[in-house]
């Protein structure tokens, strides 16, 4: 579950909002109506003794985070996450602590600071956009979500067994600063958390999101026992090492497929599963999402 806030009164970045500025608040409770319940709970006792006014509304839909912080993007609005969450990847890399009452406060009390998104043919992502493999990926983990409930393990086997199935190779034309790149993968992955990449063992790249850039990623045909040893190198933070793994940075490509019957591709933008019109352009926002807390206050809740 995720907690995503707009704060209705505009801010420069690096300054303190307005004390007496409303929040307007979307919570994904999925299935656990037990945790949503504690979150209000939270809510209405650290936002009120604060004297803040807040209106709540309670979804049940994975692409909550997105969806608030595009609209947040494009009204020029303060944007905030109080992370309930498994992975948490733009939460952490952005030093906003998981502890509720804590990102609470810290919500109150941050100023707002610009911070880097993606888009792909007009749909913003926070931490990352694939095509092919990882969509599917994330459509078995929510089957077994729904049947089993949220977890590191339910996560875990989910992922390994869509690992093992057989899937197809993609076949892709890759145009970058006037020249076009042919590549056979299982997936391309596009990143902009510097958190995930260092996870994954791709230091150097996680320094490229900081100079304004994104990272793609695509795996090289392998064996399926070949590309889950791949898998578990990433896991393991290894994923730099293989000469399985094609990876550069870049600040917009265009991704097309050789055969023209592909008029479509099944994309994953963070959590939000979608079908988008080939060609696929990814590119770095041309302007900032505007995010609580400031550098300083992340900083110090990252170490």
């Amino acid at each position: 579950m995720t907690l995503s806030a707009t704060i209705t009164a505009p801010a420069a970045p690096g300054r303190a909002i307005s004390a007496d500025a409303p929040f307007f608040i979307v919570m994904n409770a999925g299935s656990r109506r037990k945790q949503a319940d504690e979150t209000r709970a939270v809510l209405e006792r650290e936002l009120g003794a604060a004297g803040r006014r807040f209106e709540l509304r309670v979804v049940d839909d994975p692409a909550t985070l997105c969806a608030v912080a595009q609209a947040a993007y494009r009204a020029g609005r303060p944007f905030a996450v109080l992370p309930r969450g498994i992975f948490n990847y733009f939460s952490r890399g952005h030093g906003i602590p998981a502890d509720l009452d804590a990102s609470t406060r810290l919500l109150i009390e941050a100023r707002a600071y610009p911070v880097q998104v993606g888009f792909v043919n007009g749909r913003m992502f926070l931490v990352n956009a694939s095509l092919d493999l990882y969509p599917k990926l994330l459509e078995d983990r929510e089957i077994y979500k729904q049947q089993f409930g949220s977890s590191w393990f339910v996560a875990l086997y989910s992922a390994l067994f869509t690992m093992l199935k057989p899937h197809r190779h993609l076949r892709l034309h890759i145009e970058h600063e006037g020249q076009t790149r042919d590549i056979r993968s299982i997936t391309l992955f596009v990143g902009n958390n510097r958190l995930q990449m260092e996870q994954i063992g791709m230091p150097d790249e996680a320094h490229a999101l900081e100079q304004g850039l994104l990272i793609t990623i695509g795996p090289r045909p392998v064996g399926r026992l070949a590309h889950l040893l791949l898998c578990l190198r990433g896991a393991a933070g290894l994923l730099s090492d293989s000469d399985h793994v094609t990876s550069f940075s870049f600040d917009r490509i265009t991704v097309t497929h050789p055969s023209k019957k592909r008029r479509c591709a099944k994309i994953a933008t963070d959590c939000e599963v979608m079908r988008l019109d080939v060609p696929l352009q990814f590119r770095v926002s041309d302007q900032p999402l505007l995010l609580k807390p400031e550098p300083a206050v992340a900083e110090a809740n990252r170490s």
